[in-house]
């Protein structure tokens, strides 16, 4: 068990989780506390617009792994905004989770929401599931991943993957230095990573995919935003319309 020292604050309507340092490592509107509040959130979502018809059956993603809890904002939305998702999470600090079910409205464990207090890395290692969408998120006190940002974690994460399987993992900490994370996630996908824009806070958020290339216009992009903004009030136009300026997709297309 860690003693990292955890800290909430609030501000502007926000509640924030810390751990004992300025960092911010969740957050939550608390008359939106579904909302995800945080831009690099609402980014590590974007696997949502690689499939056609996510929305539609058989609906994907099925079967969800998020790796580190915080404010437990990204499990919340999986959790009320994808009600055909078995979410399972995984913690290594249970004081974490009991701060975010306390403070930040994270759901009891039920028939579709497990939390499992474990270290990320032998959970990966040990897990006989398979998932749609994996999440990594996890970091200490200090901003830092550890071994959640390793080949061979990469590695585990690609052979607990559906054939439909995407990853997203936030790189944040590593914003100014991201392409040796990158590059070590490539080659745990045999070289099909990317990493989107930087967001304004400074968080780089990159996916990898397993199963069939995906290949997605900017214009097929746009239009599955703007359905899952209909359906989840999620509205990823403005990742959409960045990666268009940044010029980021050769041809218009993203390809993964």
């Amino acid at each position: 068990m860690t003693s990292t020292p955890i800290d909430i604050s609030e501000e502007s309507g926000v509640r924030y989780l810390h751990f004992g340092s300025e960092w911010v490592q969740g957050a939550m509107r608390i008359r939106r506390p579904v909302d995800l509040e945080l831009a690099y959130t609402r980014e590590m979502m974007a696997g949502l617009l690689m499939h056609e018809g996510w929305n539609a059956g058989p609906a994907w993603p099925a079967r969800i792994l998020l790796v580190g809890l915080g404010a437990g904002s990204l499990t919340k939305f999986c959790y009320w905004k994808l009600p055909h998702a078995q979410v399972t999470v995984v913690e290594i600090n249970p004081a974490v989770w009991a701060m975010a079910r306390q403070y930040f409205k994270l759901p009891p464990d039920d028939a579709r929401l497990h939390v499992e207090i474990a270290d990320g890395v032998e959970f990966m290692r040990q897990d006989a599931g398979i998932y749609d969408y994996i999440l990594v998120d996890g970091y200490d006190k200090n901003a830092k991943v550890g071994l959640l940002d390793s080949e061979p974690f990469y590695q585990s994460c690609r052979e607990r993957l559906s054939e439909r399987g995407i990853l997203s993992a936030n790189m944040f900490g590593r914003s100014r230095k991201y392409e040796p994370s990158l590059k070590r996630l490539g080659n745990a996908f045999e070289h099909r990573a990317m990493a989107f824009p930087s967001c304004d806070s400074g968080n780089v958020v990159a996916f990898a995919a397993k199963g069939d290339p995906i290949e997605a216009s900017i214009a097929d992009l746009r239009m599955r935003a703007t359905a899952l903004k209909a359906a989840t009030g999620l509205d990823l136009r403005p990742t959409v319309t960045r990666l268009e300026q940044a010029n980021t997709l050769p041809g218009g297309v993203l390809k993964l």
